[in-house]
C-alpha cells in the first residue's frame, strides 16, 4: 500500500526546526493550522515562475524557483522529493528535497525527447518515471531516471502509443498506468496538435521492471478524438482516466472512466448537464481514496465536479473560474485556480494546471 497521506506533524518532521525557522511569521502560522500540505507551480505577476508548498488554507509556505513554466508534479513519501515537470515541449524536470538536506537538482531530458509534463515516482522512491516524446519517431516513452544516482537517465519503456501525458505507477511497484493522448506533436511546430483527422488515443499497462506491454486499451473509432490525458488509481487499485476532446464543440462524449487489469475501459454515464459543465475538457482528476470520491476540473468550463467512485453518481457541483488543479483533501478536493485561488484564499500567483498533496489517501 501507498504511504498514508502526510499531514502537516509528518512534514513538520521531516523537513526539521531548522527549515521551519526560516519560515515568514505568517507562513509558519499557516503551517501550524494546517491539516494538510500541498505543492503547485505557478507563474508570478513579474513573469517568473517557480513551485510552492501551500498550507491546506492556501497560504504560500514556501517558494523554489524554475527556469519556465512547469505542469505537472510528482511527490515520493519515501524520499520527500517532490518534482515539478516542464509543460510540454519543455526539457527540464527540477527535483526539490522537501526534507531540505540537498538542493534542487535539475534533470535535463535526453537527445531527441521532451518531457509531456507528468511523471511518477516508484513506491520505494529509487526510480523516477517521466513521460516523454521521441519526436522524431513520433512515439511516447517513459524516462527512467536513477533517483539514487544524480536522476541519471538509464533507460526508457515504450509507451505503445503517441501524445503520451499523464502516467502512474501501482502499489506495489509493478505496473506503469499511462495514457496516451493520441495527439502528434513535434517541438518545431511548438503546441501545434498535428494529426487532429486521425488522433490514436489509448490506456496502456506496462511492466514497470521490463516495459513489457501488459495490456492496451484502444479507444473506438467513434471516440478516436477523444485524447485520454489523465489518471489516478483507488483504494481498489482501479484506474481512472479524464480526457479532452478535440472534435465538434457541439459534441457530448463521455469524459471519465475507470478499469482494471484485465476487464474493458467503462465510461462515465454522467448527466447532460455535468457534461456540458465540463465543456468537453476534464483539465485534472485526482482520487480520494479515504472518502471513495473522484474529482474533476475543468478551466474551459469553470467547474469541479466530485463523482462518487463506487456508483459513478455526481455527489457535487461547483462553479470555479478557471479551475486548475485538484488533489485530495480532508474534505473532499482542494481546488485552484488560473487566477490565484487555492480554496478560499487568493495569492500573487497564476496555479498552474495541476497540485499535488504530499502525501496520498
Amino acid at each position: 500500500m501507498r504511504t498514508p497521506l502526510l499531514d502537516r506533524r509528518s512534514f513538520m518532521r521531516m523537513a526539521g526546526a531548522a527549515w521551519a525557522a526560516t519560515l515568514a511569521p505568517a507562513s509558519l502560522h499557516a503551517l501550524e493550522r494546517a491539516e494538510a500540505v500541498f505543492a503547485s507551480g505557478f507563474k508570478a505577476h513579474d513573469g517568473r515562475f517557480g513551485m510552492a508548498i501551500l498550507a491546506e488554507d492556501g497560504t504560500i509556505i514556501e517558494r523554489v524557483a524554475l527556469p519556465a513554466r512547469s505542469h505537472g508534479m510528482a511527490y515520493s513519501a519515501a524520499s520527500g522529493r517532490a518534482v515539478a515537470f516542464a509543460r510540454r515541449p519543455g526539457t527540464f524536470a527540477l527535483v526539490f528535497d522537501t526534507r531540505h538536506r540537498q538542493e534542487p537538482v535539475i534533470i535535463h531530458a535526453g537527445e531527441d525527447r521532451h518531457f509531456f509534463g507528468h511523471g511518477s515516482f516508484s513506491p520505494d522512491g529509487r526510480l523516477l518515471y517521466a513521460s516523454e516524446n521521441d519526436f522524431e519517431a513520433n512515439r511516447g516513452v517513459i524516462g527512467l531516471y536513477d533517483a539514487t544516482d544524480g536522476y541519471r537517465r538509464i533507460g526508457e519503456f515504450d509507451t505503445h502509443g503517441i501524445g503520451t501525458h499523464d502516467m502512474t505507477v501501482s502499489d506495489d511497484g509493478g505496473m506503469l498506468v499511462i495514457a496516451n493522448g493520441g495527439i502528434e506533436t513535434h517541438p518545431d511546430f511548438g503546441r501545434t496538435k498535428l494529426n487532429l483527422d486521425h488522433m490514436e488515443p489509448s490506456l496502456a499497462l506496462v511492466d514497470a521492471a521490463t516495459g513489457t506491454l501488459i495490456e492496451r486499451h484502444a479507444l473506438p473509432p467513434a471516440l478516436r478524438q477523444l485524447s485520454t490525458r489523465h489518471v489516478d488509481i483507488d483504494a481498489r487499485g482501479r484506474v481512472w482516466f479524464a480526457c479532452q476532446y478535440e472534435g465538434p464543440r457541439n459534441d457530448l462524449p463521455p469524459l471519465a472512466g475507470h478499469f482494471a487489469k484485465g476487464e474493458d475501459i467503462r465510461f462515465l454515464d454522467l448527466p447532460e448537464q455535468t457534461t456540458l459543465r465540463l465543456a468537453n475538457y476534464v483539465g485534472a482528476i485526482a482520487v480520494n481514496r479515504g472518502q471513495g470520491l473522484v474529482g474533476l476540473t475543468s478551466p474551459k468550463g469553470g467547474y469541479a465536479v466530485t463523482i462518487d467512485a463506487a456508483t459513478g453518481r455526481v455527489t457535487g457541483e461547483t462553479r470555479v473560474s478557471d479551475a486548475a488543479g485538484i488533489a485530495p483533501s480532508p474534505q473532499g478536493f482542494a481546488v485552484s485556480s488560473y487566477d490565484g485561488r487555492f480554496e478560499r484564499s487568493t495569492a500573487d500567483v497564476a496555479w498552474d494546471q495541476h497540485i499535488i498533496r504530499l502525501g496520498r489517501l
